[in-house]
């Protein structure tokens, strides 16, 4: 007779054998949860460790501060373009097949950074790293969501998001920089993917979409991309050039590509961003408070780990390790946040969140010469880190319950897709703004004390976009007039994550899906 571990063995097998049956204390639970966080932690860490490494990678390379910029923006560029049609290339060709195409391009792609020469060659590489990015990032929470039985689905997310480490990138980078080198911030993806890209084709389970067709936006896409990119290109080069006529021609060609990538999607019969998601004013009026919140954020992170070490003489793992309550606190009570935020409304955590974290940006104000102590760290950079924390925690997963809410259900998928593109763009164009707004010269970074005065105009910038926020919530946002059936659909799998980089994507439902849908 078969003893309990043959029985268990062969539930194991009928688990990995159907996808969406799959249970987390089994076996394949166990490999699906390891392949995607193995395959998420190389995107989330690149996110969180880049800004801690810029002041090294500069300093070696002798790049001016718009390379810099770009090393993080070439990235956020190509994601920020391409995640949309990254998951529907995941629902019509197979999801851990795209996700797995995804981690070997993004390795291969993180074996150029650490072998750079040069800023050119860097930013070229980071840009291929971001369309990486757009293969495996959606993947990752879709394999869970098509693979996972349903009452597993939450707990699964859970571990995704505890283990994925965003919380300790700031520390891994840190000390990667002060130890072996910048350089290994991007090396050690490749001994993630040896281990994720064959645990992924033995023990992964693949899923697509059936409804999914061959037809893609790729015109849209590359249109949002070099729209960006134009743009991009214009804010960066301003304070060099001036009002030269790159410049302008730049930012005017920006201009039209938008105009024309909007006219395409209007007319087009299945456009990568249907025009018709917008007809929710609430919808609408939640993306342009992200717009708001991540282009802060995206400011703030890029500016504060520069200021952390050039400033207040930090090395890059104390700078790291400073930043670090934020990621910790929206860790451990994000989910917390998310039930409160389901039983008063999303009103009152949107409006309240930007606000705190307004505050915790100006508290930065207060990091100067000296702050690198002991005493320092305690009265300057952790109240500023820690209110920043709270108010992020108050707002990160109201803020993703609402989008989800404001639609339909059948495109919660691509809703919460297009507020995370919404959101990586907002961090792309702070980052080349805000250096531009503040006055920053190509070498305030080598220079503690210009840099800190253009700190101190950039900080309030910040956290006026959050004040801004704040108040388009308080005039807009509404508890949706839904039933108690339609507000357990509409809740989200994400539940705990630390979205500093962007919100979480939300993966429709295979029984949700409509043809097209990505």
């Amino acid at each position: 007779m078969p003893d309990a571990a043959d029985a268990a063995n062969a539930a194991d097998a009928a688990g990995a054998a159907d996808p969406g049956a799959i249970r987390v204390a089994s076996a394949p639970g166990r490999w699906v949860v390891l392949t995607t966080v193995l395959g998420s932690s190389m995107a989330m860490l690149d996110s969180t460790v880049i800004n801690v490494a810029l002041p090294r990678i500069g300093k070696d390379l002798g790049t001016d501060m718009a390379a810099l910029q770009w090393t993080v923006n070439a990235y956020m560029l190509t994601l920020a373009g391409l995640i949309l049609l990254g998951g529907a290339l995941g629902d019509r060709y197979g999801r851990r097949r795209v996700f797995v195409v995804g981690v070997v391009w993004f390795a291969a792609a993180s074996v150029l950074c650490g072998l750079a020469p040069n800023a050119v060659v860097l930013i070229a590489a980071r840009a291929l790293q971001g369309i990486g990015g757009a293969l495996l990032t959606p993947g990752s929470l879709a394999l869970i969501q098509a693979s996972f039985h349903p009452d597993d689905r939450a707990r699964a997310v859970g571990l995704w998001s505890g283990l994925g480490g965003a919380a300790v990138g700031p520390f891994v980078g840190g000390y990667l920089v002060d130890g072996p080198g910048w350089r290994w911030v991007f090396l050690l993806n490749v001994p993630l993917a040896a281990v994720c890209v064959p645990v992924a084709l033995r023990h992964v389970p693949e899923s697509r979409d059936p409804h999914a067709h061959g037809r893609f936006d790729v015109l849209g896409a590359v249109l949002a991309a070099l729209a960006l990119a134009l743009v991009t290109y214009a804010l960066i080069e301003a304070p060099a050039q001036g009002a030269s006529g790159a410049v302008i021609g730049t930012a005017v060609g920006g201009v039209l590509l938008g105009a024309v990538f909007v006219r395409v999607e209007r007319t087009r019969a299945e456009p990568m961003l249907p025009p018709s998601v917008f007809a929710s004013r609430q919808f609408t009026a939640v993306n342009v408070i992200t717009l708001c919140v991540y282009a802060a954020l995206g400011g703030y992170f890029f500016l504060s780990a520069i200021q952390l070490q050039v400033v207040a003489g930090y090395s890059a793992l104390g700078a790291g390790t400073a930043l670090l309550p934020t990621t910790v606190l929206m860790l451990f009570f994000s989910a917390a946040s998310g039930e409160l935020g389901q039983r008063i409304g999303p009103r009152i955590p949107l409006t309240a969140g930007p606000l705190i974290a307004a505050a915790g940006m100006l508290l930065m104000l207060r990091v100067g010469p000296g702050s690198n102590t002991l005493s320092g760290y305690l009265t300057d950079v952790l109240p500023a880190v820690a209110v920043l924390g709270v108010g992020l925690v108050t707002l990160v997963a109201p803020l993703t319950a609402t989008v989800l809410a404001s639609v339909d259900t059948a495109r919660a998928g691509l809703a919460s897709g297009i507020n995370n593109a919404a959101a990586r763009a907002a961090g792309l164009i702070a980052v080349a703004a805000l250096p531009l707004l503040a006055g920053m010269g190509p070498e305030a970074y080598r220079n503690a004390g210009e840099f800190a005065a253009t700190f101190r105009r950039a900080m309030p910038m910040c956290a006026g976009l959050l004040v801004l926020g704040a108040a388009i919530a308080w005039a807009t946002v509404r508890r949706p007039l839904v039933t108690a059936d339609e507000e357990e659909q509409a809740r989200p799998e994400c539940t705990v994550h630390c979205g500093i980089a962007a919100p979480p994507l939300e993966p429709a439902h295979e029984e949700e899906r409509k043809p097209g849908a990505s």
